[in-house]
């Protein structure tokens, strides 16, 4: 198995992992009067609805 020779310095492990910062997830509209914020492919916490059909019951 390969094992390092030297020891990788500070900046460049920094400079590796400057690059894992974490994305903002997208959000899309929700098709109620309300136009809340939903993630795509998730039904709306708000009103309930998914694909324009209401799969939960809304609050």
């Amino acid at each position: 198995m390969a094992v390092p020779k030297r020891r990788t310095s500070r900046a460049n492990t920094r400079h590796r992992r400057a690059r894992w910062k974490a994305t903002a997830p997208a959000l899309a509209d929700c098709p109620c009067p309300r136009r809340e914020k939903v993630i795509p492919h998730r039904a709306c916490v708000h009103c309930g609805l998914y694909r324009g059909r209401q799969v939960i019951e809304s609050r």
